[in-house]
């Protein structure tokens, strides 16, 4: 994998934008000739049709990023992708006729980006026909010999059995640091030089999950490893890397202090956040006012109580600010006075409100939350004082997460379904500490890309 702005990108993902950016400009031009020589133009050169054509090629390029055609499922299958090739383009047009509308001349004829939406599916899922068993070959995954044998060197086996992993495992070494839970390992003992077995294994990274660290740690060997070139990564290094979140099994305080993240350098990068979320927000309020309104009156008939609804929860720096959002449940959901967590199927939800949760309206008005400064627009999801409470107390490293401002979207809510257990709060923290240590621009773009994909297909919204 390549690391972009702190984020990993895996090599396979970069050849296939690559070479889908390529195709893209080529439908682009092919459907300008089709249609000079349908009405007989003669030669152009094409620098003077350059600036259409990579229009064209980076609108959809980024309508395919935002539906999630380069996601595990859409890398697997040939079927799923397609799909999502096609809602991609589409909404590619919807972005390049607001183009045109903006700046006439930057974009293709209307003609021209017809046949280009027409050829361009064609031409990307031949590619994944003919690159998808290449992307997933050995070619693209990191040989990874791992030091330990025990059930940390479990976990980093069972990852590589799971469909996308972006490496094989070619060897686990039995530190004599505890019982051993895999098969297949060989003793350190048995091995003369551990320098010289990972250049037999063709090893390009070597992952200690010792179980314990004292006496069992080879440092000479590490050394020696380390200068020939081959990566050496401690085992929550690893599993942030591969996994995208911070894993809390073995994540230790001195893991996060040494670790690269959670830089200082982020004074300019909160500068444009913070414009950012000015201007986006004052656009989209003028934009949503209209639907704001329609679902306050939907809300308003269909059960008695006000349409929209004020609720304390956690942000930045633990401090409590008011939340507002259209009300999707009954007046009286929680009349004990105690929070509750919202359930599958739960009955005090109303008709309008499952609906307006289901397609994410009933989150709008936090748009005023942000332009007021008390949220933003990407971030970990604000909770009530009672949940964040309790949780701090049974899960690490909790209030870490209230480090960075809370957002209307994140990285745990395009990577994980809702959930409403102690269970659920666990993986999702492991995704916020991921962002709170990893937080860049470019992955706040990312993020509100792939909010779209969750948009068009919601999963678990309640």
């Amino acid at each position: 994998m390549i690391r972009l702005f702190k984020h990993y990108v895996p090599y396979a993902v970069l050849l296939l934008g690559a070479v889908d950016l390529v195709l893209l400009l080529v439908a682009a031009e092919l459907s300008w000739d089709l249609r000079a020589w349908q009405i007989g133009m003669g030669y152009v050169p094409i620098g003077s049709r350059l600036g259409p054509l990579l229009t064209f090629a980076g609108a959809v390029e980024i309508a395919m990023i935002a539906v999630g055609v380069y996601g595990l499922d859409a890398l697997q299958s040939v079927r799923f992708a397609a799909v999502r090739l096609l809602v991609a383009v589409c909404a590619g047009m919807i972005g390049i006729s607001v183009l045109s509308f903006l700046f006439p001349g930057l974009t293709l004829w209307r003609s021209n980006a017809l046949y280009a939406a027409l050829i361009a599916p064609t031409l990307l899922t031949l590619a994944r026909l003919l690159l998808g068993r290449l992307l997933g070959s050995e070619a693209f995954k990191r040989r990874v010999l791992v030091l330990g044998a025990g059930a940390r060197a479990a976990r980093i086996a069972a990852l590589a059995e799971k469909p996308g992993a972006r490496f094989t495992v070619c060897g686990f070494i039995g530190m004599n640091d505890g019982a051993e839970a895999v098969t297949g390992a060989i003793n350190r003992d048995a091995i003369e030089s551990l320098g010289d077995h990972v250049v037999a294994l063709k090893a390009s990274e070597v992952v200690l999950a010792l179980q314990e660290r004292r006496n069992a740690l080879p440092l000479p060997d590490l050394l020696r490893i380390k200068t020939t070139g081959v990566l050496v990564s401690e085992l929550s290094t690893f599993l942030e890397r591969e996994t995208g979140r911070v894993d809390l099994a073995t994540a230790s305080h001195s893991w996060l202090i040494f670790s690269d993240g959670f830089s200082s350098g982020r004074i300019i990068s909160s500068f444009g956040k913070r414009l950012f979320d000015v201007v986006a927000s004052l656009c989209l309020l003028v934009i949503a006012l209209p639907v704001i309104l329609l679902t306050a009156i939907a809300v308003k008939l269909e059960s008695a109580g006000p349409a929209f609804y004020r609720q304390k929860r956690v942000g930045l720096f633990g401090e409590e600010f008011d939340v507002v959002k259209l009300r999707s449940m009954r007046q009286d959901a929680e009349a004990a006075g105690q929070a509750v967590w919202a359930a599958e199927n739960d009955p005090r939800i109303t008709r309008v409100g499952r609906f307006i949760r289901k397609v994410r309206i009933d989150e709008l008005p936090q748009v005023w939350v942000v332009l007021k400064g008390r949220m933003s627009f990407v971030g970990p999801r604000p909770e009530r004082r009672p949940f964040v409470d309790a949780l701090e107390q049974q899960l690490p490293f909790y209030a870490e997460r209230h480090m960075v401002k809370p957002g209307i979207t994140g990285w745990a809510q395009i990577n994980y379904p809702y959930g409403a257990s102690l269970e659920d709060a666990r993986n999702k923290l492991e995704y916020d500490l991921y962002y709170a240590k990893n937080y860049t621009p470019f992955l706040d773009l990312l993020i509100l890309l792939q909010t779209v994909r969750v948009l068009i297909w919601p999963s678990g919204a309640r």
